[in-house]
């Protein structure tokens, strides 16, 4: 089979404008995980007893299901039900509701690893709640989640590819229909897994940069 990569020289407009789609649902779904991620932690802290069961369950629920069966029950069953959505939107929210428990779980673990006796100190000398939160536990926790949330935004990133399954017009899908008009899926795919793997790269490395910086900043040792 030959390589040629000549053949697929006049769909770099189409690719680009893929990408560029896979780039916006990617941090629609990243703003909406987060703040999902937020809540939920909150929720879990803050809530009470009956609200903490729920998120909980709803947490274990979502971490047991693959994306794509996610995906399938919020674009083919919730019609059932009266819900319409675009496929755009639906694919933003499987995507922020599969990995909103996810940052929650991150975001438990890294205050949980910030030592108790800072937190007790700023008890004691009076601060508030929402002080001890922003000066004691805040800087201390965000090195520690930034490597792991770095992976989630990876694995959103990689996983956006599964919208096109419900034709969104991302690059996976703009990929499928170039494959339809030139017949070359080694071309086609070769330079998807490229361009992935550099986003991936960017973001890796990007974010190495900054957790250096705040693991220098508040005295905070990073995992290897």
């Amino acid at each position: 089979m030959k390589f040629d990569l000549s053949v697929i020289s006049g769909y770099g407009p189409a690719l680009a404008r893929g990408f560029g789609g896979t780039i916006w649902l990617c941090l629609a779904g990243a703003l909406m995980a987060g703040i999902l991620g937020i809540m939920l932690t909150v929720g879990q802290r803050r809530g009470g007893p009956l609200l903490s069961k729920l998120i909980r369950a709803y947490t274990a629920l979502t971490l047991g299901l693959p994306l794509l069966v996610l995906l399938y029950v919020m674009f083919f069953v919730l019609p059932e039900f009266g819900v319409l959505l675009p496929a755009p939107l639906v694919g933003t929210l499987t995507l922020a509701i599969y990995y909103g428990p996810y940052v929650a779980e991150v975001i438990l673990a890294a205050i949980a690893a910030v030592p108790a006796g800072t937190v007790e100190a700023g008890v004691a000398i009076g601060m508030s709640p929402f002080s001890i939160a922003r000066r004691i536990i805040a800087p201390q926790a965000l090195p520690l989640l930034l490597p792991t949330l770095t992976g989630l935004m990876i694995g959103l990133l990689k996983d956006s590819a599964l919208l096109s399954v419900i034709s969104v017009h991302e690059f996976m899908f703009a990929a499928k229909e170039v494959v339809s008009e030139t017949y070359a899926p080694l071309e086609v795919y070769f330079v998807v897994a490229l361009v992935y793997w550099a986003a991936t790269s960017v973001i890796h490395f990007s974010t190495r940069h900054w957790e250096r910086r705040l693991g220098r900043a508040h005295g905070v040792a990073l995992p290897r």
